[in-house]
Parts: C-alpha cells; sequence; structure tokens
C-alpha cells in the first residue's frame, strides 16, 4: 500500500515524531508579511515587485535579508533589516496573530501519546520564542530550529535534517506539517511524508500543494 492509498490516520499510526513550519502552519500570521513588505520598502520610495514573494519563498530569516539588500541596494546592514523587520512584526506576533483551526488540540493529542514535535521556521528567533510563548505552546515542542541555523533555506532539506536529528528519529519516520510549496518540497527532500496545510495566503497554490504533498488538511481536527 502507497503512502496515498493509506489514509491519514493511518499513516499517522506510523509516525514517530511530527515537524511543523511556523507561519501560516501553526499561526495566521503570513498575511502581516504583505503588511511589512509595503512599508518597509516605502520607506525607500520602493514598490514591492510582483514576483517578491515568489522569489523569496522558503528563504531563512538571515537569507531574505540578503537578498533585501542586493536587490534593492539598500543602504543598511544585514543586522539593521533584520532588527526592522523583528520591529515591525513583533506586536503583531505577540497580541494579534491566532493559531491555525485545531492546533491546541493536536498539540495535546501528540503529547497524551508521547510523540515529539519540533518546529522548522525561516522566521527569526526572536519572533518564533515570542510568538510560541504569548500563545503559551512552547511546552509542546521538544526543538525549535530556525533557517539561520542551517546551511540552506527551504526547499534545502536542512532545517527538516537537523530538527530530526535532535529528536532522535529517522527522517522516514517523521511527519511534516506545511504551508507553502518551498517548505513541502523541503519535507520531501528530507526523505519525510509532508502534510499541506489550508491558507489564505497561499490560496492560489492549492493544486500545487496538494499535487507535491502526500496529504492535505483544512483542520488539524481532521487529525483527532
Amino acid at each position: 500500500m502507497s503512502i496515498r492509498q493509506k489514509t491519514l490516520k493511518e499513516k499517522m499510526g506510523e509516525i514517530r515524531a511530527v515537524l511543523f513550519d511556523l507561519d501560516g502552519t501553526l499561526i495566521d500570521s503570513m498575511w502581516i508579511w504583505e503588511q511589512i513588505d509595503d512599508e518597509f520598502l516605502g520607506e525607500y520610495g520602493l514598490l514591492v515587485p510582483e514576483d517578491l514573494h515568489n522569489e523569496i519563498e522558503g528563504m531563512s530569516f538571515s537569507e531574505t535579508a540578503v537578498y533585501f539588500r542586493n536587490r534593492f541596494d539598500l543602504p543598511l546592514s544585514l543586522e539593521e533589516i533584520k532588527h526592522i523587520w523583528n520591529t515591525m512584526a513583533m506586536d503583531k506576533y505577540l497580541n494579534v496573530v491566532p493559531l491555525k483551526p485545531g492546533v491546541l488540540e493536536f498539540l495535546e493529542w501528540l503529547k497524551a501519546r508521547g510523540i515529539p514535535a519540533g518546529i522548522a521556521t525561516s522566521n527569526s528567533r526572536e519572533l518564533v520564542d515570542g510568538v510560541l510563548s504569548a500563545r503559551g505552546i512552547e511546552e509542546y515542542f521538544s526543538c525549535v530550529a530556525t533557517g539561520c541555523e542551517v546551511n540552506a533555506g527551504k526547499p534545502a532539506p536542512d532545517i527538516y535534517l537537523h530538527v530530526a536529528k535532535v529528536l532522535s528519529v529517522p527522517p522516514s519516520a517523521c511527519m511534516v506539517f506545511e504551508d507553502i510549496p518551498a517548505g513541502i518540497c523541503a519535507g520531501k527532500n528530507a526523505g519525510m511524508t509532508v502534510t499541506a496545510v489550508e491558507d489564505e495566503f497561499s490560496t492560489a497554490l492549492w493544486e500545487e500543494k496538494k499535487r507535491l504533498a502526500d496529504y492535505y488538511i483544512t483542520d488539524y481536527r481532521e487529525l483527532i
């Protein structure tokens, strides 16, 4: 029986660790970055290019800062760019962005079964730590890693392989939850089973996400 022939619940019975992306996967936050890009570039009299989000999809926070500085010839250091982005986003991450539907229930379900969970995010350490604490879910994760801690961002498999190694679980026994094609490909490139998560930001990519992933969900309660 192939992966796709098994139901998602059947496949979950074989999984020994669950790995999550953060933005658009655990929290509903992707919309924030459209606003930040518009405001940030607007400070320099620049408009957001139509291809920007496709170009930076999957990049780590640091890789994205390099891309912005080089493409837009910004008179800022990489640390200054990242500090500005963290400052612009922090209030919303702490006080506005909600968990995706069913996240808390699913995390409780995993904990009750002794299945370790990890986060593999392209976002900054400051923002991921802040939002996990603000939403009261940091206790559910045995490993939290950012793309800045590995050699290459998504779709390279580096961050997912790193988290699996920390959790001491082979990639073939890991389930990844992702919301964008680059992240789905990162999980697949790591040799893991991948479930695509519905997100309003990537609605136009839903068919591509379903094609690339092994499974797809609109609500984590589908897994319980």
